[in-house]
C-alpha cells in the first residue's frame, strides 16, 4: 500500500513523505523536497559583503545562523582577527535566536501531535486567552469546511494526552510561548538590528556598539525566557515523555551523528566551543574534516556531477531527471549517512566530556526517564536534547554579557582582499550548518551551503542509502496507514526546514 502523507504541515517549506506500508509497517519512505530556489546562483559575481545579508534570506526562522556562518566563512577568507567583543556579540545574537526557535518548534510546530486540543472544551475558568481558544476550537469543530482556518485542526486519528489538566496547561503555555518568543527575538534584535534578517552581523563582529543600557535590556529579556524554559517548557516535555514512553525507541535514524559546534568561547574560530564539534560513527568519535563531505545527486533533481566536495559544488537544475524525486541533495560524510541537529549536538558534546553542564543534564533527565544516552536517537530524544540545549544556552548568554568590555572594539577593521576562500561552520537550531565562499577579483566566484535539513531530509544517495529521516521512518508500525500520526511525530521531531534544504 503506497501512501503519500504530504504536504506535511507545521514545518517550514514544502515537504512530502511517500511511504509504502505492509501489514501496518512502513517498509519504504521517500523524503521529497518539492521546490527549487538556487541561492548559490544568486550570489555569484556579487560583492562578498552581500553574502551575510543575502544568505539570511534562505530562512526567516533561523536567519542569524546563516549570517553567522557566512561571517565565519568570510573571516577565514579574509584572514581577519576578530576582537573579543565582536565574537561575544555574534554569540548573543545567535544564542537568543536558538531559544526562540526551540520554543516555536515545541509549542507551535509539534506540541499538538501529543496535546489534545479538544480538552479546552472542558475549561470552566475565566482566563481570556483560554476562553478565546475554547470558542475558536468550538467553532472549528462545528464548521462544515474541509479546510478549517485554525492551526489546531483537523486532527489526525490517534491517542493524545488523556489528562485534561495537563492538556489545558500545555495549551495555556502554547499561547504564553508566543510572547516569550517575541522577547527572545527582541533580545537578538538589540544587537542584530532587527528580526528577522539582522543588519548588524558582519565578518569580524557586529556594527552595533554594546552599551550598558543595551546589555541590561538584553539580560532582562533572557532572564524571562530562561524562566519560561525551566518552569514550563521542560515540564511540558517531561509530561509528553511520561504519556508516550514508547517514543524513546521510535524514530531512530540509522547512521552517524555530525555537529560543527556552537558558539566559540574565544575570538578565534578554532577556540573551544560551548558545544563541541565532532563526528560520531558507531562508537568512534573523530574531528570534522570538511573535505570528507560530498553531495550525491543520483535521486536529486540536478544534473550536476555527483559526489562533489563542497568547494567544488555545482547547481544545475534538471526538472525531468529520470528516477529523481527531490530537490534536496544527499550530503554524506565519508560516504555515510549523518543525522544533524539537537541529538547530534548533545551526543557529540556528551561523549567528548566537553561541557560539564551538558553531561549533568543528560544524566539527570536520562535517570528520570529511565533511559540511556542511546535513547536520545528517537522522537523524544530530539525533543529532550532541544530542551537541554535551551537550558545551557540561556545560562551561557547570561554569563556571556558579563564578558563584554564596555568601550572596547566590537568590529574588526579590514580591507577586502582581492582573492581568498574559507569555510564557516556553526550550529543552526536544526543542526550542522556549513558555508563556503571563494572570492576572485573582489567578487564572489563560488558560494556553497550545506544546511541541516539537507542532511536530515536528503533522498537516497548514490549507494541507495536512505537519508536520516527516511531511515527513521522505515520500520515504524502505524495504527492508521492512511494518516500515520506516528510518521508525523517522527517528521516533526527533526524540525524540517525545506526552505533551507533546497536553498
Amino acid at each position: 500500500m503506497k501512501v503519500d502523507i504530504g504536504p506535511v504541515t507545521r514545518l517550514e517549506g514544502h515537504l512530502s513523505i511517500h511511504t509504502t506500508v505492509e501489514n501496518n509497517v512502513i517498509t519504504n519512505a521517500k523524503s521529497v523536497g518539492e521546490m527549487f530556489r538556487g541561492f548559490e546562483v544568486l550570489l555569484r559575481g556579487r560583492d562578498p559583503l552581500d553574502a551575510q545579508q543575502i544568505t539570511q534570506r534562505i530562512c526567516g526562522v533561523c536567519p542569524y545562523a546563516h549570517g553567522i556562518a557566512s561571517s565565519y566563512a568570510q573571516e577565514n577568507a579574509y584572514g581577519l582577527k576578530v576582537p573579543p567583543n565582536g565574537r561575544i556579540l555574534h554569540n548573543l545574537i545567535q544564542g537568543a535566536n536558538h531559544l526562540y526557535d526551540y520554543l516555536l518548534h515545541f509549542y507551535q510546530l509539534c506540541g499538538l501531535d501529543f496535546v489534545d486540543v479538544t480538552a479546552i472544551l472542558k475549561y470552566k475558568g475565566s482566563d481570556s486567552d483560554l476562553v478565546t481558544l475554547k470558542d475558536w476550537v468550538k467553532a472549528e469543530l462545528a464548521s462544515k469546511s474541509s479546510f478549517p482556518a485554525a492551526p489546531f485542526l483537523p486532527r489526525l486519528s490517534g491517542r493524545y494526552i488523556s489528562d485534561d489538566e495537563i492538556n489545558i496547561g500545555a495549551l495555556k503555555h502554547y499561547i504564553e510561548s508566543l510572547e516569550i518568543q517575541k522577547k527572545a527575538n527582541k533580545a537578538s534584535a538589540i544587537f542584530g538590528g532587527k528580526f528577522p534578517h539582522a543588519t548588524a552581523i558582519f565578518p569580524g563582529g557586529c556594527t552595533q556598539e554594546p552599551t550598558m543600557d543595551y546589555l541590561a535590556s538584553y539580560r532582562s529579556l533572557i532572564l524571562e525566557v530562561r524562566d519560561f524554559i525551566h518552569k514550563k517548557y521542560i515540564p511540558d516535555i517531561l509530561a509528553v515523555a511520561a504519556a508516550f514512553p514508547k517514543y524513546w525507541s521510535i524514530g531512530q535514524s540509522r547512521g552517524g551523528f555530525l555537529s560543527f559546534g556552537l558558539m566559540p568561547l574565544g575570538p578565534e574560530l578554532d577556540s573551544k566551543r560551548l558545544f563541541a564539534s565532532g563526528v560520531l560513527s558507531g562508537k568512534r568519535m573523530a574531528q570534522v574534516d570538511f573535505d570528507a563531505i560530498r553531495e550525491d545527486v543520483k535521486y536529486s533533481r540536478y544534473s550536476s556531477p555527483s559526489g562533489l566536495k563542497v568547494k567544488d559544488g555545482e547547481l544545475i537544475p534538471s526538472v525531468h531527471k529520470s528516477n529523481a524525486y527531490s530537490w534536496v541533495k544527499a550530503p554524506r560524510y565519508q560516504g555515510k549517512v549523518m543525522e544533524v541537529g539537537p541529538t547530534a549536538r548533545i551526543l557529540v558534546d556528551y561523549l567528548q566530556n566537553n561541557n560539564v553542564q551538558v553531561r549533568k543534564l543528560v544524566d539527570k533527565f536520562a535517570g528520570m526517564a529511565g533511559i540511556q544516552a542511546d535513547n536520545l536517537n528517537s522522537v523524544l530524544g530530539r525533543h529532550l536534547c532541544r530542551a537541554i540545549t535551551a537550558v545551557v544556552v540561556a545560562d551561557f548568554l547570561l554569563d556571556e554579557i558579563e564578558r563584554i568590555d564596555i568601550g572596547g572594539l566590537y568590529m574588526a577593521q579590514y580591507d577586502l582582499p582581492r582573492s581568498g576562500e574559507g569555510f564557516g561552520a556553526t550550529e543552526a537550531s536544526r543542526g550542522a550548518l556549513l558555508h563556503y565562499i571563494r572570492v576572485e577579483n573582489y567578487k564572489i566566484e563560488k558560494y556553497e551551503c550545506v544546511v541541516p535539513t539537507t542532511w536530515n531530509c536528503s533522498p537516497m544517495d548514490d549507494k541507495d542509502q536512505s537519508g536520516a529521516l527516511e531511515s527513521a521512518l522505515i520500520g515504524t508500525r502505524v495504527a492508521n496507514p492512511e494518516e500515520q500520526i506516528e510518521s508525523n511525530r517522527i517528521v516533526h521531531s527533526f524540525d524540517p526546514c525545506l526552505g533551507c534544504a533546497v536553498h
